[in-house]
């Protein structure tokens, strides 16, 4: 397919997602970089939306929950280029009922070639990177040369 480029703005759509596991974890990294995040938007799966909203104060687009379709509607927002970063705090040691559509995420993000960070290492990387604040052109699949092509 070919490529197409689309612009991230400096504030970017943030996506955090979180297994039961990691919610605690992704709930301490979240207060330890507040005021970074407040300068972005924020979309959360419904568990973790709900969490991160009353334990910070900081606004955020719930979905519904996970394995009731949440991570099916993010995946949704990606691939209409409306999510520009996504953080999720999956846990790679406990399969969860809903890992086919944990799968599902994981691969539409990188179809749709945002950057992922699965823990919080990467997620410092990201968010300690200069790219996290300005605007960043990236190569995403050019979907509307895709259906004007001739068949």
């Amino acid at each position: 397919m070919n490529k197409a480029t689309r612009n991230m703005a400096a504030n970017k759509n943030i996506a955090l997602v979180a297994h039961d596991n990691c919610k605690p974890d992704l709930l301490n990294w979240v207060k330890q970089n507040k005021e970074k995040l407040q300068r972005h938007f924020l979309y959360a799966t419904g568990t973790t939306g709900h969490l991160l909203s009353n334990e910070t104060g900081l606004a955020v687009k719930s979905l519904i929950s996970g394995p009731m379709g949440g991570d099916q509607q993010l995946g949704a927002l990606i691939s209409e280029g409306k999510i520009d970063v996504m953080l999720f705090f999956w846990d790679p040691l406990n399969a969860v009922p809903h890992d086919p559509d944990v799968k599902a995420l994981l691969r539409i993000a990188s179809v749709w070639n945002i950057p992922v960070a699965t823990n919080r290492a990467t997620a410092d990387f990201l968010f300690h990177s200069e790219l996290i604040d300005q605007v960043l052109a990236i190569d995403v699949p050019d979907y509307e040369a895709y259906l004007s092509r001739r068949i």
